[in-house]
Formats: C-alpha cells, structure tokens, sequence
C-alpha cells in the first residue's frame, strides 16, 4: 500500500540551489506506486475535493476487504472465506481463486475471512497473507497460502477470541520496513470486558509486527528486535501498538511507512490515528478514553501517554455507526489529492478526508459520499482507488474530482 551542470563562476551559487530544492521537492515515489511525486502539481485544499465513485463490478457475496496485484488485479476477499479476483480489462472472474470456506468461522455478523495481502515477492511465489477467524471456536488467525492452493494453508498466530463475536479487526499489511502488521480487536461484546486494551498481556486490542521471513524458537516467525515490548516482563513481545477497541481498517502509506488507522468507537465517537514508525509501542487510549473522551476513568493510569487520534468525528445521535479505515492517495491520475488520507463510515457513507498540515497538524473535510456500506477503501498497483459495499455486493472505482469549496460544514476536526 506509494515518487546539472554548472560553470565554474556559478558553481557555489547552483550548488546552493541544488541542496534548498533537494529539502523542497516531494519524497521519491517507492516500488509498487505510481510517480506521483514526479508532478509538481500542487495540492489543492480539500474543500475543493469530492469523491466520485463508479460501480464495476456487482454480484459479490458480503465483500469485506482487497488488495492490488502486481498484474493489475484486484483480490476481493468474501466473508465466507472465498477469494475472487478482479481485472478492469476482464471484468470479475466467475470462480475464486482461493477458496478457505472449509477453515473459516462464520458464526456471527463479524466473524468471517477479514485480511488479505500479498507477499512482498508474490510475483514470484504466489503467497498470500490472510487474516480470519478460524473454525471450531472463533480463534482469530494469521496465516500463509499459496494462491490456489488451500490445502498448504499454514498458520503463523493465533489469539483466542471464544466469547464473543465482534470485534476481530483483521486487517493484515506489509509495512516498509518489510515486516508483516495484522490488527486485533479487544475480545467483543461492548465496554471492553476483558480489559484488553491496556492488557500487554494479550494480543487483544493491538497491532502487532512480525519478521515472517525467519523462524525463531520454533515459531514460524520472529520478533523484530525493534518491537517496543521485547524486553517487557510480561508483555507480548508482538505487540507494536496498543489501547485499540476494533481496528477496522489500518494502511500503510507507502511513501513515509506511517500507520493509518481507523477505530471503531463505542458510541460516542469514531476516531483515525496517525502513527509514524518511531511512535512504536503507542497506547491509543482504549478503554481508558474513547477517541479523546475519557471512557472508563478505572483505566486510566497516571504518568501514561496516550496518543490522540488525529481526526474523530460524531457517532452519537447521527448517521454515523462504524468507522471504516482508508488509504493515503498516492496515485497519479488526481496528482491534486496527492497524499490525501481518505476513509468512511460503514452507515452514513460519508467520504473523510484527512492530510497532515506543512506547520503542523491535520486538516480535514468531508468529501462526498462513497456508495452504500463501505467495508473496505483500498488501491490497485497503480494506487488508485476502489471501495467495496457489503451487502450489495459491489465493487466501486473511485476517483476524485475538483469541486467549488461549500461555505461551511465538514466533521470535526480534533
């Protein structure tokens, strides 16, 4: 998930041009992302964006998260464990091209096939990462398999998650660092019943990162040395973030590797994080606040630090029900919206958008609408966007477009 010559008389001067434009010019785009950074087209102000989306592809069943190929497909994840995948040459192939059904836990409304990406070296080997909870009672899973072939699913991690139904997160990604993310609700249910959250006991309510290219102690993978908890008595080694209710979804943004991530919220808010890679080990606040708000003041410890999200936006008494966590822009057609962070919400439908300041700060919009129940907002290799629909069964291209900034409105920013 991505940019002369002198004469001797001028040299001092052109060097020093050369050295102020090199700290001015925009990062260089990254393997896998379009060369959007090569355009020096300037960004406009949000409030000049809206969002239009395109349905292309229909007849999916309960589609809950994607990823792009290097061969221009889309993978499109069905909860019930099958894989389909999408070309905008050839349309939706009628047959999966992975189909985990037999492994997969459907029990509940929120359980189901959650996560899936590619390996960095899927060209070649043909793996995929997959995130799901997993039969006989619900375990939330992280596994491996070549495409095609279910049979050589081989599983990396498990936490149990028996109780309760919701709250699973799911989402798995490969950052720039080359290690392997994958988010995990609190346990379910409402108000955080097992405490989770704080817990760096439990891999419940956190983000983890793993090494899968080594095996270490018999685990088919390491801890990178660099986790934060490594060296924490009792705390869980994998642990990169933590204080999290339901991630759904996180992304990483190809160009400075940071997390995005959205967080379902208990009723009175939704929030996004923002978090850059040396913010490791994070406590994002659950359950001691929801978003910004204390929630459960017996959480609260004095002395801890707690992240605020960059944006959260109104959930009680609105349209509002569930965030859905999106992607930062970095593709080329709209070179305008380079570096938008864009995301949902799974009721109201309403297209957030959020973008670091240059001083400091975030600033936000809302941008239109994306179609009905956005499940999951991501890109192909191309870094163009598309968005799912749950219950429809679509699959949307999006794109942006610019627009007459409104006089006012937009969600809050905090």
């Amino acid at each position: 998930m991505s940019r002369r010559r002198c004469r001797p008389a001028t040299m001092l001067a052109g060097l020093l041009v050369l050295t102020l434009t090199a700290f001015l010019l925009p990062p260089a785009p990254v393997a896998g992302t379009a060369a959007a950074g090569t355009s020096h087209t300037r960004v406009v102000p949000l409030a000049e964006l809206t969002v239009v989306s395109e349905q292309v592809a229909f007849g999916l069943q309960r589609p809950i998260a994607m990823t792009g190929l290097p061969d221009g497909r889309m993978l499109i994840a069905e909860k019930n464990g099958t894989v389909r995948a999408y070309h905008p040459d050839t349309g939706l192939a009628a047959e999966p091209v992975l189909d985990l059904t037999a492994r997969i836990d459907t029990s509940d409304n929120e359980r189901g096939l959650l996560g899936i990406t590619p390996a960095p070296n899927f060209a070649r080997t043909g793996i995929l990462y997959v995130a799901y909870t997993s039969l006989p009672a619900g375990a939330l899973t992280l596994a491996r398999v070549p495409i095609g072939t279910p049979e050589r699913v081989q599983v990396l991690l498990t936490q149990e998650h028996a109780e309760y139904g919701n709250h699973n997160g799911g989402q798995v990604g490969f950052g720039r660092d080359g290690y392997l993310y994958w988010s995990l609700g609190d346990g379910g249910h409402a108000n955080d019943p097992f405490k989770a959250g704080q817990n760096l006991g439990t891999l419940l309510g956190k983000i983890v990162r793993i090494d899968i290219n080594r095996t270490c102690g018999g685990k088919p993978y390491c801890v990178p040395f660099d986790n934060p908890f490594v060296r924490v008595p009792g705390a869980r080694p994998e642990i990169w973030l933590y204080g999290l209710r339901n991630p759904w979804r996180f992304s990483v943004d190809p160009v400075d590797g940071s997390l995005w991530i959205g967080d379902v919220g208990q009723g009175l808010v939704e929030e996004i994080n923002h978090i850059r890679p040396w913010q490791r080990g994070a406590n994002l606040g659950w359950s001691c606040r929801e978003g910004t708000p204390v929630f459960d003041p017996e959480q609260c410890q004095s002395g801890v630090r707690y992240t605020d999200p960059v944006f959260e936006y109104e959930h009680f008494l609105t349209e509002n029900c569930s965030v859905t966590g999106g992607v930062v822009y970095r593709g080329s057609a709209t070179p305008e919206a380079w570096g938008t962070y864009v995301a949902s919400d799974y009721c109201s439908t309403l297209a957030f958008a959020v973008r670091p300041k240059p001083t400091g700060g975030y600033e936000s919009a809302t941008i239109g609408n994306f179609p009905t129940q956005p499940t999951a907002i991501d890109t192909d290799v191309h870094g163009e966007l598309y968005v799912l629909s749950d219950l429809p069964g679509w699959l949307s291209r999006v794109r942006f477009e610019r627009v007459q900034p409104a006089s006012s409105g937009g969600a809050a920013n905090r």
